[in-house]
């Protein structure tokens, strides 16, 4: 995996018109330029906010990247939700975890 490369795309595209643009039009091209696995660059592809949480982008860049996919901020945290869910626990960076990703808060466990 390579996370940097995944997240510096992000912060890139988060920051960059010009970049966002190509999003849309020259998306592989774009891609290719980064050094990443064929499930990251899926991920971008898709749109897949669950994935790309799970495997480890900081959720500072993520939310931007939703927000320029035009999801909204509840979607957002459910997307996250449902990724871990999904994919399984974060595997990288900060948000890494432990005991398989269950929830240890009370209104959690109280579901």
């Amino acid at each position: 995996m390579s996370l940097y490369q995944l997240q510096k795309f992000l912060y890139v595209m988060n920051r960059e018109p010009a970049v966002q643009a190509r999003y849309e039009t020259e998306l592989t091209e774009l891609l290719g330029a980064y050094d990443l696995t064929d499930e990251e660059r899926a991920a971008l592809a898709e749109g897949d906010i669950g994935l790309l949480y799970v495997l480890g982008v900081n959720g500072q860049i993520l939310m931007h990247f939703a927000a320029f996919l035009g999801i909204a901020w509840f979607d957002y945290l459910d997307l996250m939700r449902k990724g871990v869910a999904t994919h399984g626990p974060v595997r990288a960076g900060v948000y890494a975890m432990t005991g398989e990703g269950a929830s240890f808060t009370n209104e959690e466990k109280q579901q």
